[in-house]
């Protein structure tokens, strides 16, 4: 066997999660779910949508992009990311958006888990709804100015909700491509 062969344990299987083994790394994975997108979307009013939580493994809010896990529920097991990413986007912001583009994936945390992300710019948005989730989310929309997006996330920081970074690759891909 040479040392790019998994030897793969599984120590512990939740619900979500499986804690795995691979001679001495530790790391977890998703269990039904094919990775997890975020979405980079801007209204027509030049606001980026995000969204506020309260995180548990944190024990924090956070302001964060809107995002979700893909395949993770029966009726969604094999839906792409394209359709996962405008069916969040929709529940968690109240914005439909019209297209979808993968704009990079790439893993999630490489010494922690398996989970590939997926950042996804969502275009052409209405709003149809309130947002906030679905049943036994608790989320905050959060509709921030272009323009003023870096002191409202300082602002923010400063308040001690902590920021997701990939809310600045977010940023970069929409000034990259003016809005």
């Amino acid at each position: 066997m040479n040392a790019d062969t998994p030897v793969i344990e599984e120590l512990h299987r939740g619900k979500f999660l499986r804690l795995l083994r691979d001679r001495h790394w530790e790391y977890v994975s998703r269990v039904n779910s094919s990775g997890a997108g975020f979405i980079a979307a801007v209204t027509p009013e030049r606001e980026l949508l995000l969204v506020e939580q309260y995180r548990l493994p944190l024990q924090a809010r956070t302001i964060e992009l809107p995002a979700g896990m893909i395949g993770d529920e029966a009726e969604f097991k094999d839906e792409s990311i394209e359709a996962s990413t405008l069916r969040e986007l929709e529940e968690e912001t109240g914005y439909r958006g019209a297209r979808a583009e993968i704009l990079l994936s790439g893993p999630v945390a490489a010494g922690l888990t398996s989970e590939m992300l997926h950042l996804v710019r969502i275009r052409d948005l209405v709003r149809v709804g309130a947002g906030g989730g679905v049943a036994g989310e608790d989320i905050t929309v959060h509709r921030v100015p272009l323009a003023e997006v870096d002191g409202w996330l300082r602002g923010k920081a400063a308040e001690g909700l902590l920021i997701e970074p990939r809310i600045y690759a977010a940023l970069y891909f929409i000034q990259r491509d003016g809005a």
